[in-house]
């Protein structure tokens, strides 16, 4: 099992984040406030409430360089906060909203973050040295409908967004003045702010959780018809990969490296996916799994064998990517995640550790060390080509 502690803070949390050096992580249980707790001596004690909103906290997320705190709620408002002494003193961002703000993102740099609203709109904000304060730019006229997730791509200009119109869409977002010209690379090079460098129709669902690739190569997003997303050259001419799986769908989504990812959602259960030497993505398996025993395993088998025959599929047909319909629940988690955040250090490429927060009020870290049966038997059949390569040569 990859989990290697779970902590119950509240009865529900909507989001989380944690401090740059993960001592510390806040998150909102359910209400208008945000709830900083640290860990004290193998025991989490809160030491902050920060109370400026007025409805339900939707998003937070913590920067890593500058050790600000951007949140959004359901009020329609924005905060950053910064620590001073011993306080966390708000700064209110105009966002110009007339619907809930419902996910925030800093960029790469931390000069700017994005927040996406049911206004069918996402916010563009930064700090204007001059008049003190926080400002945003809109796109607009986009989205036909709310934006639930947004990602930054590793250039600090690109932006990733999902909505509850079934479409990705990616924005070109430089500012004069607060990004520079040497950043403008890739399909974005040419781009003005606002500008639509593609839009992706891969999904006839609600589309939720987006993520680029450590490289910023790949992008993946999952849909609310059990389905997740691969892009690979986004550009013009995108490659485009789908995995369905035959259980309940994703939330949100985490590149652990390159080519694996994690994705959670109302399974109650993290799962991986991963691409083969062909960049071929499939389901690999539940990261909890708990064994059942010789009597379950018996009555679970021939409920799973009654359960294929009357949707007319034999059990032993399903291809890799299906998981069988009669799995318990059996994970850490009791409810739906509906966040994941990686635990890594600035430059790392690849992802050991993770946390997951969902509607059980638990926040729950997993480690990856120790799982070399991830990829199934993929790195054995790597290493045997590898070995036999080795052998030709010689």
């Amino acid at each position: 099992m990859a989990a290697i502690s779970a902590h119950q803070f509240a009865p529900c949390i909507t989001c989380h984040a944690w401090s740059p050096d993960h001592s510390m992580v806040a998150f909102c249980p359910n209400n208008s406030e945000v709830h900083i707790y640290r860990l004290l001596q193998d025991k989490w004690e809160r030491v902050h409430v920060l109370q400026k909103h007025d409805q339900i906290v939707s998003g937070i997320d913590w920067s890593a360089r500058s050790n600000r705190i951007v949140t959004v709620s359901h009020d329609r408002n924005s905060y950053v906060w910064s620590q001073e002494a011993v306080e966390w003193v708000p700064t209110l961002v105009i966002l110009r909203l007339n619907r809930a703000a419902l996910c925030v993102q800093w960029s790469p740099r931390e000069n700017k973050f994005a927040v996406g609203s049911g206004a069918k709109t996402v916010c563009i904000c930064y700090y204007e040295q001059e008049n003190n304060w926080w400002v945003s730019k809109l796109i607009r006229k986009r989205h036909n409908s709310s934006v639930t997730s947004v990602a930054w791509h590793p250039n600090n200009i690109l932006l990733a967004t999902t909505s509850t119109d079934g479409k990705c869409r990616i924005f070109s977002t430089f500012i004069k003045g607060v990004d520079t010209r040497d950043s403008r690379t890739g399909p974005s090079s040419d781009s003005k702010f606002g500008e639509q460098i593609v839009q992706l129709d891969l999904s006839f669902s609600w589309a939720f959780g987006v993520k680029w690739s450590p490289s910023g190569n790949t992008l993946a997003y999952v849909g609310h018809n059990s389905m997740i997303y691969f892009v690979d050259d986004v550009g013009p001419s995108p490659l485009a990969q789908n995995v369905a799986f035959r259980d309940l769908p994703l939330r949100d989504v985490l590149f652990v490296s390159e080519r694996m990812v994690i994705g959670v959602g109302f399974d109650c259960n993290p799962m991986v996916f991963a691409a083969d030497e062909r960049g071929i993505w499939s389901f690999i398996r539940f990261l909890s799994e708990r064994k059942p025993t010789s009597s379950s395993s018996k009555y679970g088998s021939q409920f799973s064998e009654a359960f294929g025959k009357f949707y007319g599929q034999s059990k032993h047909a399903m291809s890799n990517d299906a998981v069988e319909p009669s799995r318990p629940r059996s994970g850490i988690h009791e409810n739906c995640i509906n966040c994941i955040l990686p635990l890594r250090e600035e430059g790392d490429s690849t992802t050991m550790r993770f946390s997951t927060s969902g509607l059980d009020g638990k926040v729950v870290i997993w480690d990856l060390e120790n799982q070399e049966d991830l990829s199934g038997g993929k790195k054995k059949k790597n290493k045997k080509k590898e070995e036999d390569g080795q052998q030709h040569n010689h």
